[in-house]
Protein backbone atom coordinates (compact mmCIF):
# COMPACT_ATOMS: atom_id res chain seq x y z
CA UNK A 1 0.00 0.00 0.00
CA UNK A 2 2.62 2.38 0.82
CA UNK A 3 4.12 1.73 -2.77
CA UNK A 4 1.12 2.49 -4.57
CA UNK A 5 0.27 5.43 -2.02
CA UNK A 6 4.12 6.81 -3.64
CA UNK A 7 3.35 6.09 -6.88
CA UNK A 8 0.08 7.44 -6.79
CA UNK A 9 1.90 10.67 -5.38
CA UNK A 10 5.15 10.83 -7.49
CA UNK A 11 2.54 10.71 -10.72
CA UNK A 12 1.51 14.08 -10.95
CA UNK A 13 4.66 15.21 -10.40
CA UNK A 14 6.39 13.45 -12.93
CA UNK A 15 3.69 15.30 -15.63
CA UNK A 16 4.08 18.41 -13.74
CA UNK A 17 7.71 18.06 -14.96
CA UNK A 18 7.59 17.23 -18.45
CA UNK A 19 4.74 19.60 -18.93
CA UNK A 20 7.91 22.24 -19.00
CA UNK A 21 9.81 19.96 -21.13
CA UNK A 22 7.80 20.92 -24.74
CA UNK A 23 10.96 22.10 -26.10
CA UNK A 24 12.16 18.43 -25.61
CA UNK A 25 9.01 16.90 -26.77
CA UNK A 26 5.96 18.24 -28.29
CA UNK A 27 4.09 16.31 -25.92
CA UNK A 28 5.50 18.60 -23.40
CA UNK A 29 3.14 21.60 -24.59
CA UNK A 30 0.23 18.96 -24.83
CA UNK A 31 0.77 18.45 -20.90
CA UNK A 32 1.19 22.09 -20.05
CA UNK A 33 -2.28 23.09 -21.48
CA UNK A 34 -3.58 21.02 -18.49
CA UNK A 35 -0.71 22.47 -16.23
CA UNK A 36 -2.94 24.24 -14.02
CA UNK A 37 -4.85 21.05 -12.73
CA UNK A 38 -2.16 19.01 -12.88
CA UNK A 39 -0.05 21.33 -10.22
CA UNK A 40 -3.50 20.95 -8.15
CA UNK A 41 -2.66 17.20 -8.09
CA UNK A 42 1.38 17.84 -7.72
CA UNK A 43 0.46 19.58 -4.22
CA UNK A 44 -1.64 17.05 -2.50
CA UNK A 45 1.35 14.13 -4.26
CA UNK A 46 3.98 16.55 -2.11
CA UNK A 47 1.80 16.95 0.77
CA UNK A 48 1.60 12.44 0.31
CA UNK A 49 5.11 12.09 0.05
CA UNK A 50 5.87 14.52 3.59
CA UNK A 51 3.62 12.78 4.97
CA UNK A 52 5.35 9.59 4.07
CA UNK A 53 8.53 10.69 4.73
CA UNK A 54 10.43 11.12 1.34
CA UNK A 55 12.18 14.09 2.23
CA UNK A 56 14.08 13.89 -1.77
CA UNK A 57 11.24 13.42 -3.49
CA UNK A 58 9.62 15.90 -1.60
CA UNK A 59 12.78 18.58 -2.18
CA UNK A 60 11.97 17.67 -6.04
CA UNK A 61 7.88 17.87 -5.81
CA UNK A 62 8.53 21.57 -3.87
CA UNK A 63 10.29 22.80 -6.80
CA UNK A 64 8.53 21.72 -10.05
CA UNK A 65 5.38 22.76 -7.82
CA UNK A 66 7.37 26.20 -7.53
CA UNK A 67 8.61 26.40 -10.69
CA UNK A 68 4.81 25.87 -12.11
CA UNK A 69 3.13 28.00 -9.66
CA UNK A 70 5.90 31.00 -11.10
CA UNK A 71 4.94 30.13 -14.72
CA UNK A 72 1.26 30.29 -14.31
CA UNK A 73 1.27 33.34 -12.10
CA UNK A 74 3.30 35.23 -14.35
CA UNK A 75 1.04 34.29 -17.18
CA UNK A 76 -2.28 35.30 -15.49
CA UNK A 77 -0.79 38.45 -14.05
CA UNK A 78 0.59 39.84 -17.55
CA UNK A 79 -0.69 43.22 -18.22
CA UNK A 80 -1.31 46.52 -17.47
CA UNK A 81 -4.41 49.40 -17.49
CA UNK A 82 -4.04 50.82 -20.95
CA UNK A 83 -7.17 53.15 -21.08
CA UNK A 84 -4.98 55.42 -23.35
CA UNK A 85 -3.67 52.96 -25.72
CA UNK A 86 -3.58 54.32 -29.06
CA UNK A 87 -3.77 50.83 -31.20
CA UNK A 88 -6.27 47.79 -31.02
CA UNK A 89 -6.28 44.67 -32.80
CA UNK A 90 -9.41 42.63 -32.66
CA UNK A 91 -9.03 38.70 -32.45
CA UNK A 92 -11.23 36.16 -33.29
CA UNK A 93 -11.98 32.83 -34.48
CA UNK A 94 -14.90 33.02 -36.85
CA UNK A 95 -15.90 29.07 -36.98
CA UNK A 96 -16.51 27.17 -39.74
CA UNK A 97 -19.83 26.78 -38.57
CA UNK A 98 -20.73 30.57 -38.30
CA UNK A 99 -24.50 31.19 -39.38
CA UNK A 100 -25.64 34.75 -38.25
CA UNK A 101 -22.58 36.86 -39.24
CA UNK A 102 -24.65 40.18 -38.22
CA UNK A 103 -23.53 39.95 -34.72
CA UNK A 104 -19.86 39.72 -35.39
CA UNK A 105 -19.90 42.53 -37.77
CA UNK A 106 -21.91 44.84 -35.75
CA UNK A 107 -19.28 44.24 -32.70
CA UNK A 108 -16.05 44.54 -34.85
CA UNK A 109 -17.69 47.99 -35.77
CA UNK A 110 -18.52 49.04 -32.17
CA UNK A 111 -15.29 48.29 -30.84
CA UNK A 112 -13.80 49.56 -34.21
CA UNK A 113 -10.03 48.53 -33.96
CA UNK A 114 -7.32 49.38 -35.99
CA UNK A 115 -6.50 45.85 -36.90
CA UNK A 116 -8.40 42.51 -36.96
CA UNK A 117 -7.10 38.85 -37.06
CA UNK A 118 -9.53 36.03 -38.31
CA UNK A 119 -9.24 32.17 -38.63
CA UNK A 120 -11.81 29.73 -39.97
CA UNK A 121 -12.60 31.89 -42.78
CA UNK A 122 -14.82 30.56 -45.02
CA UNK A 123 -16.60 31.64 -48.37
CA UNK A 124 -19.61 32.24 -46.65
CA UNK A 125 -17.86 33.64 -43.08
CA UNK A 126 -15.59 35.72 -45.82
CA UNK A 127 -18.58 38.03 -46.01
CA UNK A 128 -17.73 39.82 -42.80
CA UNK A 129 -14.44 41.40 -44.17
CA UNK A 130 -16.87 42.22 -47.43
CA UNK A 131 -18.90 44.14 -45.03
CA UNK A 132 -16.37 45.66 -43.58
CA UNK A 133 -14.18 47.26 -46.23
CA UNK A 134 -15.07 50.42 -45.98
CA UNK A 135 -13.38 51.39 -42.72
CA UNK A 136 -11.05 48.25 -43.54
CA UNK A 137 -9.67 48.66 -46.57
CA UNK A 138 -6.41 46.87 -46.71
CA UNK A 139 -7.12 42.65 -46.17
CA UNK A 140 -5.59 40.10 -47.07
CA UNK A 141 -7.07 36.25 -46.69
CA UNK A 142 -4.93 33.39 -46.73
CA UNK A 143 -6.36 29.43 -47.87
CA UNK A 144 -5.47 27.35 -44.81
CA UNK A 145 -7.37 23.69 -43.93
CA UNK A 146 -10.84 22.59 -44.25
CA UNK A 147 -12.25 24.81 -41.87
CA UNK A 148 -11.06 28.40 -43.13
CA UNK A 149 -8.63 30.57 -43.99
CA UNK A 150 -6.43 32.95 -42.42
CA UNK A 151 -7.28 36.65 -42.91
CA UNK A 152 -6.08 40.18 -41.58
CA UNK A 153 -7.70 43.67 -41.67
CA UNK A 154 -6.62 47.12 -41.07
CA UNK A 155 -8.06 50.78 -41.17
CA UNK A 156 -4.47 51.70 -42.15
CA UNK A 157 -3.30 51.57 -45.84
CA UNK A 158 -1.61 48.46 -47.50
CA UNK A 159 1.72 48.92 -48.46
CA UNK A 160 2.06 47.25 -52.20
CA UNK A 161 3.35 44.11 -52.32
CA UNK A 162 3.65 43.35 -49.08
CA UNK A 163 0.69 40.65 -48.49
CA UNK A 164 2.15 37.18 -48.07
CA UNK A 165 0.61 33.53 -47.92
CA UNK A 166 3.37 30.95 -46.76
CA UNK A 167 2.02 27.55 -48.28
CA UNK A 168 -0.76 27.33 -46.74
CA UNK A 169 1.02 27.30 -43.68
CA UNK A 170 -1.78 28.87 -41.39
CA UNK A 171 -0.39 32.51 -41.50
CA UNK A 172 -1.21 35.83 -43.18
CA UNK A 173 0.24 38.71 -43.33
CA UNK A 174 0.64 42.24 -44.94
CA UNK A 175 2.44 45.55 -43.82
CA UNK A 176 0.58 48.71 -43.54
CA UNK A 177 1.38 52.19 -43.06
CA UNK A 178 -0.03 53.93 -39.77
CA UNK A 179 1.08 57.43 -38.16
CA UNK A 180 3.63 55.81 -36.76
CA UNK A 181 5.39 54.28 -39.82
CA UNK A 182 5.34 50.62 -41.30
CA UNK A 183 3.53 48.05 -39.47
CA UNK A 184 3.12 44.21 -39.68
CA UNK A 185 -0.46 42.72 -39.36
CA UNK A 186 0.06 39.13 -39.28
CA UNK A 187 -3.01 36.60 -38.09
CA UNK A 188 -1.87 32.77 -37.56
CA UNK A 189 -4.00 29.60 -37.01
CA UNK A 190 -2.35 26.31 -35.39
CA UNK A 191 -2.82 22.79 -35.59
CA UNK A 192 -3.86 21.30 -32.73
CA UNK A 193 -1.08 20.24 -30.23
CA UNK A 194 0.62 16.52 -30.35
CA UNK A 195 -0.06 13.88 -31.56
CA UNK A 196 -1.86 16.22 -33.74
CA UNK A 197 0.50 18.76 -36.37
CA UNK A 198 1.60 21.82 -33.78
CA UNK A 199 5.12 21.13 -33.34
CA UNK A 200 6.23 20.83 -37.29
CA UNK A 201 3.84 23.34 -38.20
CA UNK A 202 5.38 25.76 -35.45
CA UNK A 203 8.89 24.59 -37.08
CA UNK A 204 8.01 25.90 -40.12
CA UNK A 205 6.36 29.08 -39.02
CA UNK A 206 9.14 30.30 -36.96
CA UNK A 207 11.43 30.50 -39.85
CA UNK A 208 9.18 32.22 -42.14
CA UNK A 209 8.12 34.47 -39.38
CA UNK A 210 11.73 35.69 -38.99
CA UNK A 211 12.76 35.54 -42.58
CA UNK A 212 9.61 37.78 -43.32
CA UNK A 213 11.12 40.57 -40.82
CA UNK A 214 15.05 40.00 -41.40
CA UNK A 215 13.82 40.95 -45.03
CA UNK A 216 11.30 43.84 -43.76
CA UNK A 217 11.71 44.92 -40.48
CA UNK A 218 8.72 46.38 -39.05
CA UNK A 219 6.84 46.56 -35.78
CA UNK A 220 4.66 43.34 -35.16
CA UNK A 221 1.10 42.84 -34.68
CA UNK A 222 -0.11 39.32 -34.51
CA UNK A 223 -3.42 37.79 -33.31
CA UNK A 224 -4.25 33.92 -33.76
CA UNK A 225 -5.84 30.85 -32.65
CA UNK A 226 -2.50 29.18 -31.60
CA UNK A 227 -4.24 26.23 -30.09
CA UNK A 228 -2.16 26.25 -26.51
CA UNK A 229 -1.59 28.27 -23.52
CA UNK A 230 0.42 31.04 -22.99
CA UNK A 231 3.00 29.23 -20.83
CA UNK A 232 3.59 26.82 -23.22
CA UNK A 233 6.98 26.38 -25.62
CA UNK A 234 5.15 27.12 -29.17
CA UNK A 235 4.18 30.96 -27.41
CA UNK A 236 7.52 31.31 -26.87
CA UNK A 237 8.53 29.92 -30.09
CA UNK A 238 6.79 32.20 -31.97
CA UNK A 239 7.45 35.47 -29.60
CA UNK A 240 10.53 35.31 -30.00
CA UNK A 241 10.81 34.56 -33.97
CA UNK A 242 8.54 37.76 -34.19
CA UNK A 243 10.14 39.96 -31.59
CA UNK A 244 6.81 40.27 -30.06
CA UNK A 245 5.47 39.81 -26.63
CA UNK A 246 1.95 38.62 -25.30
CA UNK A 247 -0.66 41.26 -24.18
CA UNK A 248 -2.31 41.25 -21.52
CA UNK A 249 -3.05 37.78 -18.61
CA UNK A 250 -4.45 35.18 -19.51
CA UNK A 251 -8.17 35.18 -21.27
CA UNK A 252 -10.14 32.01 -21.38
CA UNK A 253 -11.64 32.19 -24.74
CA UNK A 254 -12.26 28.62 -26.01
CA UNK A 255 -15.08 26.95 -23.67
CA UNK A 256 -15.33 23.22 -23.68
CA UNK A 257 -17.55 20.84 -22.28
CA UNK A 258 -20.60 23.10 -22.17
CA UNK A 259 -18.90 26.10 -20.08
CA UNK A 260 -17.33 23.37 -17.69
CA UNK A 261 -13.70 23.74 -18.98
CA UNK A 262 -12.98 27.11 -20.85
CA UNK A 263 -8.75 27.00 -22.57
CA UNK A 264 -7.23 30.52 -23.04
CA UNK A 265 -6.06 29.61 -26.47
CA UNK A 266 -6.35 33.03 -28.46
CA UNK A 267 -3.81 35.35 -28.13
CA UNK A 268 -2.21 38.52 -29.68
CA UNK A 269 1.38 39.81 -29.77
CA UNK A 270 3.07 42.92 -30.29
CA UNK A 271 6.68 43.99 -30.36
CA UNK A 272 8.18 44.20 -27.43
CA UNK A 273 7.87 47.80 -26.05
CA UNK A 274 7.62 48.95 -21.96
CA UNK A 275 4.08 50.89 -22.42
CA UNK A 276 1.21 49.41 -20.60
CA UNK A 277 -1.28 46.80 -23.05
CA UNK A 278 -4.09 44.93 -22.20
CA UNK A 279 -6.61 42.38 -23.52
CA UNK A 280 -10.78 41.55 -22.83
CA UNK A 281 -12.68 39.04 -24.16
CA UNK A 282 -15.46 39.78 -25.98
CA UNK A 283 -18.76 37.16 -26.38
CA UNK A 284 -18.79 34.60 -28.74
CA UNK A 285 -21.31 36.01 -30.85
CA UNK A 286 -22.45 32.88 -32.57
CA UNK A 287 -18.59 31.02 -32.78
CA UNK A 288 -17.29 28.91 -30.63
CA UNK A 289 -14.39 30.81 -29.79
CA UNK A 290 -14.75 34.58 -27.72
CA UNK A 291 -12.92 37.31 -29.39
CA UNK A 292 -10.01 39.04 -27.88
CA UNK A 293 -9.85 42.88 -28.02
CA UNK A 294 -6.33 44.41 -26.95
CA UNK A 295 -5.11 47.89 -26.75
CA UNK A 296 -1.42 48.75 -26.92
CA UNK A 297 1.28 50.80 -28.39
CA UNK A 298 4.05 50.00 -31.03
CA UNK A 299 7.43 50.71 -30.70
Amino acid sequence: MKLIVTIAAVLPLGLLMFSHLGAVHPLGDSLAVFRPYILGLGLIGLALLLWQGHWWLSLFGTGICLLSAVSLAAAYLQGRPAPDAPYSMYQKNLSYRLQDLSPIIQDLRTQAPDFISLQEVTPHNRQILKALEGSYPAQQFCAFEAVGGVAVASRWPKIGGSGECIDKSGLAAMQVRTPDGPVWVVALHLHWPYPFNQAPQVRKLARDIAGLLAANPAPVVLGGDFNMVAWSHTLRRISTASGTRRVGGVRPSFPMLNGWLTLPIDHVLVSKNDKPANASLRPLLGSDHRGLLARFHLR
